[in-house]
């Protein structure tokens, strides 16, 4: 049975949660935000902000041990923390390096951890921005492509956070690419979208199958509103609603600014739900009030009163090159 309602609500707005390329994790009933940019290649800090579901908001000070700020630095949950790897930062806004690293949140405690590889002459993927990350909910992060320094990439590794090593998985199929998206669903990951330095990429969900360690392609027409067309930096999250499990893809950049990272395209603000059990899509039509169209932004799913996942997103950029700093909920029947 396909998704019969879908109703959007916003929950925050504010100056100070005003921002593009972030991070964004629920841990319970708490949106937590981390890094990004208010201007171009400027990080803002390195405080965590957190949204409660009822709308409250709340900005953390910084505790002595934390990330450096950073942009394009996504993350994921597991086990009550957040979870992110690498981004770019300092003076030169290169990709930050630290040896293979993850940073880990706890949120009960609002404290941050360095997470290094048990063997720092193990291999351990190149410091890069603008990648994806996903969790498997037990005891694996995966991170893949983004930019290094130069170009983009495809790899796929990961990260037993209880053994701390990292696996290098085989990559993805190509383009390399920056700004794609990632999720983890029933022993399986699906990655769509992102930018290849000449266009967007669409039109296909790439499934990893973790035992079996193989891609294989799904793909479908973007013509006619059969399903969502290319972009890039958008999202991608499983939610379950009434026990169906679903891949929610939102928002987007179309078509890149011919500033670069400096300017805005042509952004999105459909709402597609791909059905796992029937590989076919579903655009989400929602009635009232709805977000603004744009890229650069982050979210994550958390649990609605029924039980459901409900879809949250927070900031990015409009099309006016203007960052967000609203938070929106997407309720799903």
């Amino acid at each position: 049975m396909a998704i019969t309602s879908a109703q959007w609500t916003r929950l925050a707005s504010t100056a100070r949660l005003q921002r593009s390329s972030h991070a964004v994790s629920v841990v319970g009933s708490q949106v937590l935000i981390f890094g990004g940019e208010l201007l171009p290649r400027q990080p803002v800090d390195n405080k965590i902000d957190v949204v409660a579901v009822d709308s409250a908001v709340q900005t953390l000070p910084t505790p002595a041990t934390a990330p450096s700020p950073r942009v394009g630095s996504p993350s994921t949950s597991l086990d009550g923390s957040v979870w992110l790897f690498s981004g770019r930062g300092g003076l030169e806004m290169k990709p930050v390096e630290e040896q293979g690293s993850l940073w880990r949140y706890n949120a009960a405690k609002a404290e941050w951890t360095s997470v290094k590889p048990a063997d720092s002459a193990a291999p351990y993927p190149a410091d890069r921005s603008y990648h994806c990350i996903a969790s498997d909910g037990e005891r694996n992060v995966f991170v893949h492509a983004g930019c290094p320094e130069k170009g983009r990439l495809s790899d796929l590794w990961k990260f037993d956070v209880e053994t701390r090593i990292w696996t290098e998985l085989p990559s993805a199929p190509g383009p390399a690419r920056g700004g794609a998206s990632i999720a983890y669903s029933d022993g399986r990951l699906y990655r769509m979208n992102g930018f290849d330095g000449q266009e967007e990429q669409g039109g296909a969900i790439d499934v990893y199958d973790i035992a079996a360690q193989s891609w294989s392609t799904v793909t479908y027409s973007t013509d006619d509103g059969q399903g969502p067309e290319a972009r890039s930096v958008s999202t991608l999250l499983p939610a379950t609603v009434d026990g169906k499990v679903y891949l929610l893809t939102a928002f987007g950049e179309h078509d890149p600014s011919s500033l670069g990272h400096a300017g805005a395209g042509r952004m999105l603000s459909d709402v597609w739900a791909w059905d796992v059990q029937e590989s076919q899509w579903q655009k989400l039509e929602i009635a009232g009030d709805v977000p603004q169209a744009r890229g650069w932004f982050d979210g994550d799913v958390v649990k609605d009163g029924r039980g459901n996942d409900a879809l949250v997103v927070h900031g990015g950029l409009n099309e006016a090159n203007e960052r967000l700093g609203d938070v929106w909920q997407l309720a799903l029947v």
